[in-house]
């Protein structure tokens, strides 16, 4: 997958390119430091995938993504230090939305997710049937799941339980991550817990809800225990939870 990572902060390029070292099947084809550069660069290289910082001088990356041609448009993350951009970021269908200083599991899972993206719409593309699959994904919806109505620019939009991998905190908000995106909800992590109790979603942290049929490894070091999920996101258990979680699992 070829990247093209912007943002007006050099140590920001540098540590994303750190931190793209250690992904495979990624080329990094070109950086920018604005807006501007970023559309010229979009338009000569073609990426696949582009890392777009939201507060940038002169064009945000709000305005750089809306400024791309739908039908040139790459997949994209946005990154920023302020989560009260999500609803707009996700109005211009990114791909995920993550939280500075970026950690290297939710780079990985944003990258995974881009990529899953893009074989969806080349599949849907060669059927014929690109746009009623990709909202089908998207919405995987019926009457009778529960499920979240988050906020978006035009709207709210409904994401059924069904479809969520897994929930983490950030801040005063929750994601709520699918296989194809992620959604940020204004709530709290003990108002969830009351909601999703019983549900598919169970708690292994005071900051994060996983679906288990989606944990692919657990990792143990020491006293810590680290759930790997089929994304590559890495889920830390919290030590009050591990027992239970061993009995759901079915763990000796």
């Amino acid at each position: 997958m070829r990247v093209l990572l912007v943002d007006d902060e050099q140590l920001a390029l540098d540590r994303l390119c750190a931190l793209f070292a250690d992904i495979d099947e990624v080329e990094i084809v070109g950086q920018a430091r604005d807006g501007g550069a970023a559309l010229e660069a979009i338009e000569r290289l073609s990426p696949d995938l582009v890392i777009l910082d939201i507060q940038m001088p002169g064009r945000s990356g709000l305005r750089t993504a809306s400024e791309i041609p739908e039908e040139r448009r790459p997949e994209i993350v946005f990154i920023t230090a302020h989560e009260q951009y999500a609803a707009d970021a996700f109005d211009v269908d990114a791909a995920d939305y993550l939280l500075k200083p970026v950690r290297f599991d939710r780079l990985r899972q944003a990258v995974n997710r881009a990529k899953r993206r893009r074989e969806i719409r080349a599949q849907a593309e060669k059927a014929g049937q690109l746009a009623s699959e990709v909202e089908a994904l998207r919405q995987n919806v019926s009457s009778s799941d529960a499920g979240f109505w988050v906020p978006e620019r035009h709207g709210q939009r409904r994401v059924p339980l069904d479809a969520i991998s897994w929930i983490e905190a950030a801040r005063d908000y929750v994601l709520l991550h699918t296989d194809t995106r992620s959604h940020m909800l204004r709530t709290t992590m003990t108002a969830l817990e009351e909601k999703l109790t019983g549900s598919v979603l169970v708690r292994v942290h005071r900051s994060a809800f996983v679906r288990p049929d989606k944990v692919a490894e657990i990792r143990r070091a020491n006293r810590s225990v680290t759930l790997v999920l089929t994304d590559g996101a890495n889920v830390q258990v919290g030590p009050s939870y591990i027992d239970a979680l061993s009995q759901l699992l079915g763990l000796p």
